[in-house]
């Protein structure tokens, strides 16, 4: 089966004009997509904020007229030139997908290993995790920080709590590198069965424990990892900080660069931090709880 694809180039203003046009014209889905790597990293609460630079594109049927489309968008003072139309072939998309994600080490010993394929070190600690309904696969820069982190500590025995778990992966990996037990929560149903599943392929289900973050229990850990955005983490300071039994480790990322002493401040007076570690233009801040 194939479509007719139409992409046009507009603004923020036109982006939600254009979307009326389309489905008025037929159009079987209608996407929205940053046309100039202008990331919407922390958008107001209740808001769904676009692109500067938005490219809206169209699904159709193939037997849809091309010509038909885009003389009803220039109706609409579209110009031609940002107007653009293809035909594409049906995929079998996740099959697609499976060619290009491969397995990922991060650190000395850990590995995020598509469940497709076999491990590239059979004696390592393989995380089975394919891609799903809540982020983190670990190919994003903040959660190969937080991989790594993890990595690199000393787990065995140790209360592991991940805020805000998405896909689970930072808990699974606490597991199998020999964390006691893990906690994960997250405001996102969906974040929760994913990880929820992701244990289960991973046989750590045992081990974690998931709640929503109104409904996280009294309770503290020697280690607790968020990794979420600037701004929720400077609010979640005390509360972070309260998860954290004395002496313990935390570690925060979802920081840029320039959120990095903005969010360094807001736990100071309950840490003694490390020195930063950076990926690319994100950072991962972390520290060991003071005994006070």
């Amino acid at each position: 089966m194939s479509w007719l694809q139409v992409k046009v180039l507009t603004d923020e203003a036109g982006a939600a004009a254009l979307e009326q046009i389309f489905e008025g014209l037929g159009a079987l889905s209608v996407t929205m997509l940053d046309a100039a790597d202008d990331p919407v990293l922390e958008p107001d609460l209740g808001t769904t904020p676009l692109w500067r630079n938005t490219q809206v594109v169209a699904l159709f049927s193939a037997d849809t007229s091309a010509e038909m489309v885009r003389e009803q968008l220039e109706r609409n003072q579209i110009a031609a030139a940002d107007i653009e139309c293809e035909v594409i072939e049906d995929r079998d998309w996740e099959r697609e997908w499976m060619t290009h994600f491969h397995p990922m080490r991060f650190g000395s010993r850990l590995w995020i290993c598509p469940s497709w394929g076999e491990p590239e070190d059979p004696n390592g600690v393989n995380l089975l995790l394919d891609p799903g309904l809540a982020f983190g696969t670990g190919t994003h820069p903040t959660t190969a920080l937080c991989l790594t982190w993890l990595d690199s500590q000393k787990l065995q025995g140790k209360q592991v709590i991940d805020f805000g778990c998405g896909s689970g992966v930072l808990a699974i990996a606490a597991l199998l590198l020999g964390a006691d037990h893990a906690t994960g929560t997250d405001i996102d149903p969906q974040a929760l069965e994913a990880s929820r599943d992701n244990a289960e392929r991973n046989s750590v289900s045992e081990g974690l424990t998931l709640h929503f973050p109104e409904k996280m229990p009294e309770m503290k850990a020697e280690v607790v990892i968020a990794n979420i955005l600037a701004n929720p983490l400077i609010s979640l300071a005390p509360k972070l900080a309260a998860l954290t039994l004395p002496g313990g480790s935390i570690a925060l990322s979802g920081i840029l660069k320039d959120q990095e002493e903005a969010v360094a401040e807001a736990y100071r007076n309950y840490f003694e931090l490390d020195p930063t570690e950076y990926k690319e233009d994100w950072v991962l801040i972390s520290g060991r709880r003071l005994p006070y």
